[in-house]
């Protein structure tokens, strides 16, 4: 992961956010040598999220403590997909 320091990535900030927004690659912003923000994409950051939840759904099965959901018609019929 390439590392910048925020001085020079503020000149330069246009073309960063559309490599990060290109490549999906991080660009860690660094300031006295140390990481202090990250720039990501927001597909990066769905990703996460998304593997977040099936984490915390797995481990309410494994548990045993996991809620019953929506039935997939009922999904479909709130999002107008029938």
């Amino acid at each position: 992961m390439p590392k910048i320091p925020v001085g020079e990535a503020a000149a330069q900030l246009d073309d960063l956010v559309h490599r990060v927004a290109r490549n999906r690659e991080p660009i860690a912003l660094t300031d006295d040598g140390n990481v202090v923000a990250f720039l990501v994409s927001p597909q990066a950051i769905e990703d996460l999220e998304d593997s977040l939840a099936v984490a915390d759904y797995r481990r309410r099965k494994a548990e045993g403590t996991l809620e019953p959901g929506i039935p997939h018609n009922e999904v479909r019929r709130i999002l107008g997909l029938r």
